[in-house]
């Protein structure tokens, strides 16, 4: 059973929330996180991306870097005040985005319960991004940013967030991308209580977040072996964590842009395509249902239908590993779409538009438009023990780094 443990949080006041909190470190680059923060110095991102304030070119994976980070946080923790809460308590954490609302609750979960597969995964994460954040937070004895998680919902942790909203919350602001993030604190009897409630929920699902997981269960080995008074309960044996009931829950396409047509000019890839699937034009920006794929190409939109999933597993087998088997290896060449730099991918927050815009441009030759996953089948490739392929799911709203703070 899933655990959902109170913690002491290290956090902004209302008043510095909306000037502290950070868009995730992983979405965004050096230098499109350097003129985030431009002229705000208590934003998180100078903690989270610390090579924004040393010299241009600096290789973010130095020791220097990660000095830089802890040197940050010390000072963010005095100028921009944040306070550690006396008390361990859960946390509301509400997310607007236009019309949709997404209410979770803010915790810290079992590094044991990842390690045993009662919180699932779907991703397969890279070393060198689980280095990267391990070294960060062992240099600041810290999470700053949620993994963000998702379970199959129950109407006894609905019915007690709405009444815990009605009270006064502790963070509210709307962020520059118009997105509204809204914090309450759980009193310590209801916070007792929705924990004891989340022990009759059977698994939890990384929805997003794989890498700071996965760093968090190797900075608790590394703290494990540095402390051979270890017991368990130590901070370290925990990872902060939002999590989310599957109803609430939107992907976003993940969409596929292309730099070369394997040698092919546009008509001779589409003859191509034609040979091997009804295409159709013109087409749907967005397609409309699963199997189908739009390609915006030499300034227009097509239409295919990929192939049904056959065998051991077709139920979980999601359309980017369609247009990997049917398309994108044996006509492009693109074998590994994690090494390959002919291959590059766009979430689908930035719009159909943007894949037009590449391709217009010529910076890519064409742009796949894919249909979103559903969590179902996020659920049932977790629930399988699969792997989703890379670069499957794109989550919006997304959560803020530097608002609740796990100190480990």
């Amino acid at each position: 059973m899933a655990t959902m443990k109170p913690f002491r949080a290290l956090r902004p006041t209302r008043e510095q929330a909306s000037a502290v909190s950070a868009v995730p470190y992983d979405v965004v680059s050096t230098a499109e996180a350097r003129e985030l923060a431009r002229g705000n110095p208590l934003s998180f991102l100078h903690v989270s991306r610390p090579e924004i304030d040393l010299p241009d070119g600096t290789n973010p994976y130095t020791s220097g870097v990660y000095n830089k980070a802890a040197e940050s946080f010390a000072w963010l923790k005095t100028h921009a005040q944040l306070v550690t809460e006396s008390h361990p308590a859960l946390y509301i954490y509400r997310l607007r985005m236009g019309k949709r609302e997404q209410t979770g609750v803010a915790g810290v979960c079992s590094v044991d319960e990842y390690d045993t597969d009662v919180i699932r995964k779907h991703e397969r994460t890279r070393p060198d991004k689980e280095d990267d954040r391990t070294r960060h937070m062992l240099a600041l004895s810290a999470q700053t940013g949620p993994v963000f998680l998702t379970y199959r919902g129950r109407a006894e942790i609905e019915g007690l967030l709405a009444r815990a909203k009605k009270d006064e919350p502790l963070m509210d602001f709307t962020a520059k991308d118009r997105v509204s993030h809204t914090i309450w604190r759980l009193s310590e009897a209801d916070s007792v209580m929705l924990s004891k409630i989340f022990r009759l929920v059977p698994q939890f699902y990384i929805a997003d977040g794989h890498h700071r997981a996965a760093s968090a269960a190797r900075a608790r080995a590394a703290r494990k072996a540095a402390n051979p008074s270890h017991t368990g309960s130590e901070d370290y044996n925990f990872f902060l964590a939002v999590a989310f009931p599957a109803s609430q829950v939107r992907i976003l396409a993940y969409n596929r842009v292309v730099k070369d047509l394997n040698g092919r000019s546009p008509e001779a890839f589409l003859a191509e395509l034609s040979k091997r699937f009804p295409v159709r034009s013109p087409a749907p920006h967005e397609p409309t249902g699963r199997r189908r794929v739009s390609i915006y190409l030499a300034g227009r939109w097509y239409g295919l239908t990929l192939p049904s999933p056959v065998g051991r597993g077709a139920l979980t087998r999601l359309d980017a590993d369609l247009l990997q088997d049917h398309v994108l290896d044996p006509l492009l060449n693109i074998k590994d779409v994690r090494t390959d730099k002919r291959i590059d991918f766009v979430g689908g927050i930035r719009g159909t538009e943007e894949l037009e815009r590449l391709v217009n441009e010529g910076k890519a030759a064409a742009a796949f438009s894919m249909y979103a996953v559903s969590v179902a089948e996020l659920m049932a490739v977790a629930d399988a023990s699969q792997i989703m392929p890379p670069k499957s799911t794109w989550f919006e709203p997304k959560l803020r780094d530097g608002l609740l703070i796990h100190l480990i």
